[in-house]
């Protein structure tokens, strides 16, 4: 019985411990969150639709980071490229369709675009925010296609 009654003491014990960690893992700054995902959303919007680059890159750290392949790391390194970008594609858009916020990173699913005819880009973008500022970047790029083999859309 002393087994049983000792098991029981030490499964508890676990349950909660474990529940005290996931309350410390529960406790979210939602006004910081919101904060970042609103700076996240205004740069992508003045950068990728305006194609406002000289105001909408104060948001981004010297030192940026970028995780995608064809793009340099670095703040300039970032205006140089997209600067060309939209000298050959002046009208190109990026529709963002949703956005979601965890701590320190915001993501964001976009419908991007090189010009009206265009079938686009279903993209993911993961941005990473410190101190008000973006730091860091990822995303995935998959192509929309003419045709599908199932009624759901992309977005």
């Amino acid at each position: 019985m002393s087994i049983l009654k000792n098991s029981f003491v030490a499964i508890s014990l676990l349950f909660i411990a474990t529940g005290a960690i996931a309350n410390d893992k529960a406790t979210r700054d939602i006004a910081q969150e919101e904060k970042n995902k609103t700076l996240v959303v205004n740069f992508y919007n003045a950068f990728f639709n305006k194609h406002q680059i000289s105001e909408a890159i104060n948001s981004l750290t010297e030192d940026y980071k970028q995780h995608n392949p064809y793009v340099p790391d670095g703040r300039e390194a970032v205006v140089t490229y997209f600067t060309a970008f939209f000298k050959e594609h002046p009208q190109s858009s990026a529709r963002i369709v949703r956005s979601s916020v965890d701590g320190d990173l915001v993501w964001l699913h976009v419908h991007s675009k090189e010009n009206e005819e265009d079938l686009g880009k279903a993209v993911l973008d993961i941005f990473r925010v410190k101190d008000g500022k973006i730091v860091e970047h990822w995303d995935v790029i998959q192509n929309v296609p003419a045709n599908a083999v199932n009624s759901n859309t992309m977005f």
